[in-house]
């Protein structure tokens, strides 16, 4: 599809690049997928209850965001449900967990430059096509002068960290990461937490024979 896609895109006018553009985005375009660390050694197999651990939501970075007690609360809500939905429990007081979850999220201003070449000229045949030639049948793209632009975009990098720890080794034993571009605006609908958390912990428990990174 995306092959076909772009194809098409190139025997196509600068009328119709906008629509291309948003097809190969379309095409390419998937959630990130979680990068996952364990310690092998550690028997996963009697996980069944977990608490949060005291300093779970942190943000940090050079810019932290300052999330709401809302957001935090999505968040929270979304990697319980996440959990519960394997059988592990939730319980209040963290001494009588097999595991503390914590959650943290790093952010990172990143700057993103792109070149593309544009039509230099409208001209007589219109914007994106060029003059007929012998060697194809219709105005071609390839035909005409072109110019490339550079744009440069300012982005924050937010990189998203769950940590299972173990209450009597003091120390993650499982790790999730992912990362995005963060938007302006905070996420409302708690279906879009719940699914972002059921990606971050589809790894967890890790099976048993499993080498320590995925």
């Amino acid at each position: 599809m995306f092959n076909r896609t772009l194809h098409w895109c190139r025997r196509a006018g600068a009328a119709i690049l906008l629509i291309c553009m948003a097809l190969l985005l379309a095409c390419a375009s998937k959630p990130p997928a979680p990068m996952v660390d364990f310690n092998p050694n550690y028997d996963f197999s009697g996980i069944d209850t977990v608490a949060w651990y005291r300093d779970s939501g942190h943000v940090s970075g050079m810019n932290p965001l300052s999330l709401s007690d809302m957001t935090r609360d999505r968040i929270d809500l979304a990697l319980r449900r996440a959990l519960e939905a394997k059988g592990i429990t939730f319980v209040a007081d963290a001494a009588d967990a097999d595991l503390l979850v914590s959650w943290h999220l790093a952010t990172e201003e990143k700057t993103d430059v792109r070149s593309y070449v544009t039509p230099a000229y409208g001209g007589l045949y219109g914007v994106g096509w060029g003059p007929y030639n012998r060697y194809a049948m219709y105005s071609c793209w390839s035909c005409m002068p072109t110019r490339t632009e550079t744009s440069v975009h300012q982005y924050t990098l937010g990189t998203f960290i769950v940590d299972m720890i173990d209450p009597a080794l003091k120390k993650s034993v499982w790790r999730s990461v992912t990362s995005s571009r963060l938007k302006g605006e905070p996420e409302r609908d708690q279906d879009k937490y719940d699914s972002a958390a059921v990606r971050i912990l589809a790894k967890f428990p890790p099976l048993p024979g499993l080498a320590g990174a995925e």
